[in-house]
């Protein structure tokens, strides 16, 4: 508020007391909290600072259990799936290994042919159904 907007015979007298107001606020957040409990009765504060230090206590506990057992999760999943993971990687290369070399001693088109049978042997068909 300026002093041009205030009627002529409180001007100065206004202003100064608006400086006084922006002044008195010196006290810190943590001070005027406190001021604030005080207004409330011993209970109240003690059910209010219990349930507070209960709650931080949860959830300390319960982030070091979430971390404990995501940890033991994660290492189970590895060690348990890895092994899997492996093995079938080595049975997809004895396969590309067998189909390379069956396409070399037998030519590109004896690789297609399908696998279970001597090399050279013409697979088997079955007949027609309802051909008896």
């Amino acid at each position: 508020m300026s002093i041009s907007e205030l009627p002529p015979d409180e001007g100065p007298r206004q202003l100064a007391i608006e400086e006084d107001d922006d002044e008195d606020i010196d006290e810190t957040l943590t001070e005027r909290l406190v001021g604030l409990t005080e207004m409330f009765p011993e209970n109240v504060r003690t059910v209010c600072g219990n349930a507070a230090t209960f709650a931080v206590a949860a959830s300390k506990a319960s982030y070091g259990f979430t971390r404990s057992a995501l940890w033991v999760v994660a290492s189970a999943a590895t060690i348990l799936t890895l092994p899997v993971v492996f093995e079938s990687e080595r049975a997809q290369q004895q396969e590309m290994q067998r189909e390379q070399e069956r396409q070399i001693l037998l030519g590109p088109n004896a690789a297609m042919a399908g696998s279970g049978g001597y090399p050279g042997m013409v697979p088997q068909m079955s007949p027609p159904p309802g051909a008896s």
